[in-house]
């Protein structure tokens, strides 16, 4: 560790997790969360009032635990970096202000991190330095998209998203259509490994030639996704078993779902990879921890020569470390400050990184 790097402290409150972690450089100290997953599950989803609500009970308590954790104090933070964006807007709000005050409070800098490209940056927190022709597939229950990162602090583009709903909106949805309850992710990963999936043959969304085109004549939704379809898809078949009075094959079905989500996610990533130059991906986002994703992601990876990076799941899902490295890396790179006049931004692009 070198202690001339600066000491950074990040703030993430985009969605139903606040986080906060400690980095120093590229080393973590920290990344303590403490999530409201447990106030939806009635709800089966999350509630943004009820978010923003717990992110007002938890910070204070989380921050004072990632100060202990990491054996400092906010005289001796150098920076404080905080989620603009993209995300809910209310849950935005209560970590922009917390960061703000903390910053006229202790006179210390702040930089407002886009939390898509955090995804990505923390990668540096576990292997150091993020290799050239990097790519990231993000999948989350709000994002699915992939990106090619020219620069980790000023040259990302978006190569390909969901035009509905995210990978994990859709896990979510379908889980309810088969009761399984909330989240519906793990629920449905644990149940697929005891089903067949090749049960049932589910849609892959957007893969038809008029929205794929070509290399030479991409087209329009070439590397995008769409679930909507899909989940629509599930919803009939289980109408069909109940029409028929037969018994539900939950884990047939819960298996065929996840297969159709991973294989065409894979295949779009993989695609866009081999087209664009993109040699080295990092794999991020809360859905990162499906263990058939995963496994699919390195096949096809190792299949075209692509180097695959995938951080430990506590760093995959929503956190304050991700922030807190993205914005070390912004703070090193030289960047100035945000100051405290920005606004939280829920539609933030992938492009801006910063503010």
């Amino acid at each position: 560790m070198n202690r001339t790097d600066p000491l950074v402290l990040g703030i993430e409150s985009s969605c139903d997790e606040t986080g906060v972690g400690i980095v120093r450089g590229d080393q973590l100290l920290t990344n303590t969360v403490s999530s409201s997953m447990d106030e939806h599950v009635r709800f089966g989803g999350v509630i943004p009032e009820i978010a923003s609500r717990a992110h007002l009970d938890a910070f204070v308590p989380t921050l004072q635990q990632a100060l202990d954790e990491a054996g400092v104090t906010l005289a001796e933070v150098d920076a404080i970096a905080v989620t603009s964006g993209p995300g809910l807007a209310g849950a935005l709000m209560v970590g922009v202000c917390a960061a703000k005050a903390l910053a006229v409070a202790t006179g210390k800098p702040l930089y407002a991190i886009n939390h898509l490209v955090a995804h990505v940056g923390v990668g540096v927190l576990d292997g150091g330095t993020l290799p050239d022709n990097l790519g990231a597939l993000l999948v989350s229950g709000g994002h699915t998209e992939i990106l090619r990162v020219k620069s980790l602090t000023g040259d990302v583009q978006l190569l390909g998203s969901t035009i509905d709903d995210a990978a994990g909106e859709a896990y979510d949805k379908v889980a309810r259509i088969l009761g399984l309850g909330y989240p519906g992710g793990p629920a449905i990963d644990k149940l697929a490994r005891q089903g067949n999936p090749k049960a049932i043959r589910f849609p892959r969304g957007l893969t038809q030639p008029k929205y794929m085109g070509s290399a030479e004549e991409p087209g329009p939704h070439r590397y995008d996704w769409s679930f909507s379809g899909l989940k629509t898809a599930v919803a009939r078949c289980v109408e069909a078993y109940e029409a028929a009075g037969e018994e539900l094959p939950v884990a047939d079905i819960a298996a065929s779902f996840q297969e159709a989500v991973v294989d065409v996610i894979t295949a779009k990533a993989v695609l866009a990879c081999t087209e664009h130059g993109i040699t080295n991906l990092l794999l991020g986002g809360g859905v990162a921890a499906n263990s058939r994703l995963r496994e699919l992601t390195r096949q096809r990876c190792e299949a075209k020569g692509i180097s695959l990076r995938v951080p430990p799941i506590s760093l995959c899902t929503d956190n304050g470390a991700m922030v807190a490295a993205l914005g070390a890396q912004v703070v090193m790179a030289g960047a100035e400050p945000s100051g405290i006049t920005f606004a939280p931004d829920p539609s933030m692009p992938v492009t801006s990184v910063h503010l």
